[in-house]
Formats: C-alpha cells, structure tokens, sequence
C-alpha cells in the first residue's frame, strides 16, 4: 500500500465553488426480490448514512441522477422515494446542504408528443418541489424516441424553466454516459446545439441555477461557459479535466457536479478548500492523483461508470457488500476493479488499507485469482 490515507473533515470555511456530489444508492442484497425484472430493494440506511458522509465534508448533493442508477436499475418511484428520504435527512443535517434532484420523464414509456414529454417532466418536478427540492432537468430518452427536432426541446423545455419556483440546473448529458441521447437538443452538431441551449437559457437567465455539461470535452466546456449570461453558472460534469475547469483559466471557471466527487471525497473537499484560500499548489497536488482514478472508473463504456463508484464505497466500508442494482456489478471486470483498488490506493483514498486489501483479496478469490 502506498501510504496515509486522506481523512475526511469538516470544512474549514466556504468553498469558493458550489460542488454537489452525485450519489449511488446501496442495494439491499438479501431482499427477496427479481433482480432483473422488478424494483430495486435498496439499503436505505447505508444510502442515507453515504449522503451524509458527503454533507459532512462541505458537499452539497445531486440526488437521484444516473449515478444512482436512473434509468439503470433504478425506477421512478423509488428515486422519488429516496427524493423524499434525502430531502428529510438533509433538513436535519446541521450544515444544512444544498440539494438539487433529478426529474426526468422515466415513470412513462412510449411517450408519443411533445407535450406528453412535458406532462412527465411537470409530474416529477411537482414530486421534487413537494419534497423540497430544486430541480435539475435531466435529459430525456422521449425526445430522440419521438425524432424531435430543435423547436420541440425548446418548447418542452421552456414550460419547466419559466414554471420552477426556484431556478433549476439544465443537463446536457453526452452520448458516452447514453447511447440513447445521441443527437441531444435535435442535432448531432455540438455547435448548433450549443446555440440553442445557450438561446434557451438567455430567453429567462434568472430561472436558470446552471447547467450541467457532460460531455468530456475541456474546449467545449470553456467555450460554452463564457457565453452564459451572467449569474449562470457552468457545472463541469467532466469526469476527466476537472481539475483545471474547476480552478478556471483566469476569467472564469466551473463550479462542479461530479459523479467522481463522491468517489474521491476527502481529496476534493480538501482541494476546494485549499482552493478557496488561494493555494493552487495543494489544490492540484490533492487532485492529480485522483484523475488516473477517474478516468479508470469512467473509461468506455463510460455508462458502466457506476460500478467502479460502488466497489470503491465497498472497499472503503460504505456498504457491506458489493451488489448493485439490476446487477450492474457485473458490467465490468476484474482486471477494472484492481485498477479501480490500485489508483485510489495511490490517490490516498483506500480509507482502511487493511479492510480494502482484504474485500480486494476476496474479490479476486472470487474470479478464481489467488
């Protein structure tokens, strides 16, 4: 093992970026239930006690996107269930957290119009304001399903951004994390779809929080991010150049909402602080070990993301097992999850060296390896 782990503390002082975590849920593995077919059994304990580990740190949180398994496992109204869950452990939490939540449009299938893509849209966002929740406006699989063309994603976009209470956060989810979404905003050209988002958000600027870009493209990112008109932020969803998006290149920056943020928790609660009280020099020494991480966990197919995440809360006594929903652990190898084991040993970020060499070990013995 190659040293002292990080451990996680409280936050000296406020960030100077506003960073949500976007958090997995924990399976409940003795549930009697159909894995494949029905709805998941999740471990509400375990899931509520990891959202708190990250409130503790300083950060705030993205609840029920596809890191916890959106369109992956998880259905609607156990996100909605855990919307509520989490929104109740938060407003009990003493640093009371920042938390954004997903809705989207997975509760139907086959929607065939445009307008039945914002009634699905209209129904989520009322669960997640009852619960006390803002929004984020997660990319829909309806629209390519229905062959939309651009004047549709604005028309069912601007009913959920001028009708919100609270500004809403936008997601521009790429094709890597969804094969479903290719040609997103009715167009496959990232320049004309840029050009209507960026439309889309100036027509009611103060009803947008921020968007989220998740397209793992650094020039795109800080193109787009210096168009937004001013009070919107850009939340980096690179999960391999946020280092250098967060710290920004002089005139402006990212905020953050990462999958990875969870994953490298103590590092990038620490960085930010380190960051917010000017000291560049231990921001990037604290976050360049974690991007050989990252990039293993979201190498291609970069939508199995999700299993690395889990299997490092796993080795770092989060939960007590390493089963997931609809059985995603099985969408990667065994030669990922020793890299997964090997980088976040090297990053500083096995908590308990011996309990991870030890769940490794079993892992291996597992696949047959000594």
């Amino acid at each position: 093992m190659c040293g002292v782990p990080l451990v996680p503390r409280a936050p000296g002082g406020p960030f100077t970026r506003v960073a949500f975590a976007a958090a997995h849920v924990v399976s409940d593995p003795v549930a009697a239930r159909s894995p494949w077919d029905g709805r998941p059994a999740l471990d509400w304990q375990a899931t509520l006690q990891f959202r708190e580990s990250l409130w503790d740190q300083g950060f705030g949180l993205a609840e029920a996107m596809d890191t916890a398994q959106r369109g992956l496992g998880l259905d609607w109204a156990t996100a909605l269930e855990l919307i509520q869950r989490t929104m109740a452990a938060a407003r009990a939490h003493p640093l009371r957290p920042r938390v954004a939540c997903g809705v989207g449009t997975d509760q139907l299938q086959g929607l065939a119009t445009a307008d039945a893509i914002f009634a699905a849209y209209a129904h989520q966002a009322e669960a997640v304001e009852t619960a006390g929740g803002r929004i984020i406006v997660m990319a829909s699989r309806a629209f390519g399903a229905i062959g939309a063309r651009p004047d549709d994603y604005r028309a069912v976009y601007r009913r959920p951004i001028d009708g919100a209470a609270a500004p809403v956060i936008l997601h521009w989810l790429g094709e890597m994390f969804d094969p479903h979404l290719a040609g997103y905003w009715g167009t496959r050209d990232v320049d004309a779809a840029s050009a209507l988002v960026l439309g889309l958000i100036a027509e009611n600027p103060g009803q947008v929080d921020g968007i989220k870009i998740s397209l793992l493209n650094q020039c795109h990112e800080e193109d787009f991010r210096a168009r937004l008109p001013a009070g919107v932020r850009l939340y980096t969803g690179d999960d391999f150049h946020y280092p250098s998006l967060i710290a920004g290149d002089g005139a402006h920056f990212s905020h953050a909402l990462l999958g990875i943020f969870a994953a490298i928790a103590p590092a990038a609660a620490q960085a930010l602080q380190a960051l917010a009280l000017g000291d560049l020099a231990t921001y990037h020494a604290l976050l360049a070990p974690t991007v050989p991480l990252s990039r293993e966990i979201f190498r291609p197919p970069t939508r199995f993301y999700k299993a690395g995440i889990a299997c490092l809360a796993w080795l770092n006594g989060h939960q007590r097992h390493f089963i997931m929903p609809a059985g995603l652990q099985s969408s990667r190898d065994i030669t990922h999850y020793a890299a997964v084991f090997r980088l976040a040993d090297q990053a500083a970020l096995l908590a308990d060296p011996d309990l991870a060499a030890a769940r490794m070990t079993s892992l291996l013995a597992l696949h047959g390896i000594p």
